[in-house]
């Protein structure tokens, strides 16, 4: 097991620019299975959990080329729908794999990720999602396998806001039959930025941001290519940089910065007695 050695006792101080939120990359990554076309995304961070999804995008069939936080996939020649075990197991997040590959090609295969069918599991609330939508299920030996000729559109309640189970039936139900509306889902900035990738792509989303989404669904001849796509920026890094800089009584300015996302943390460090300056895409601490 790797391990990180902390010097601490020093400022931490300097400037950057923000990553791009790797919670709304690979969401996005899994979306480039649905219309069978190139899509180019900017402002994909260069991290481990991105080149996983890579790895699992190639073994479908998605040709890849990434470089310098451009991505060109072409999903043209997908000739898989089952997602390989290994790769399962590397991220938990591979499972928003299911939706766009039941959508595009009417059925997937993926194991459970990390591997463990026992007691709760995070994955129900996607499972029992996309059964509404009108998927056969059927688990067994540590797999899941779900078939459908067509989706068909539903009035969805989560049990609880899952941001993994909105993004997935957000994703399978842009190729269901009808209109699907998802109620109790997520809100977080990185669902906003899904529903705006779609929607480039010619899907019919709305609502993302509040606690109903709706989505008509529509067929792949309506998905058209998506030249040009910029993945918002990394809240979380964000805020991570501005509390670490705090802590250490530092001075940091933040460049590719969305100020709403963070207007929370922004808010608790001026509380502290922090100094911060926000304009545009940058701020100052």
């Amino acid at each position: 097991m790797g391990a990180y050695v902390i010097v601490g006792g020093s400022k931490l101080s300097g400037r950057l620019k923000v990553q791009g939120s790797k919670n709304a990359s690979l969401p996005i990554m899994a979306a480039t299975i649905l219309n069978g076309s190139k899509n180019r995304l900017r402002n994909v961070p260069d991290i481990k959990d991105v080149h996983v999804m890579l790895e699992i995008l190639k073994v479908l069939g998605v040709e890849i080329s990434f470089s310098e936080n451009v991505l060109v996939a072409d999903s043209s020649k997908v000739h898989s729908w089952e997602v390989p075990d290994d790769l399962m197991r590397k991220m938990r997040s591979s499972i928003v794999l299911m939706g766009p590959l039941l959508g595009r090609y009417k059925k997937v295969k993926v194991s459970y990720p990390g591997g463990c069918e026992i007691g709760p599991r995070p994955i129900d609330l996607h499972l029992k999602g996309l059964a509404a939508l009108g998927a056969e299920i059927t688990e067994s030996h540590g797999f899941i396998y779900a078939q459908a000729e067509r989706l068909k559109g539903a009035n969805i309640h989560l049990d609880f806001p899952s941001v993994g189970a909105t993004e997935n039936l957000m994703l399978a139900a842009v190729l269901a039959e009808g209109r699907t509306i998802i109620r109790n889902a997520a809100k977080e900035p990185e669902i906003v930025d899904l529903q705006n990738y779609l929607n480039q792509m010619g899907c019919q989303v709305k609502g993302a941001g509040t606690d109903t989404i709706k989505i008509e669904g529509c067929s792949v001849e309506d998905l058209k290519p998506v030249d040009d796509y910029t993945v918002i920026p990394d809240r979380i890094a964000a805020g991570t940089y501005l509390v670490a800089a705090a802590a250490t009584r530092g001075d940091i300015v933040l460049e590719n910065v969305i100020i709403e996302h963070i207007e929370p943390v922004l808010a608790k460090l001026r509380e502290m007695g922090c100094d911060i300056k926000a304009v545009d895409d940058k701020v100052m601490l």
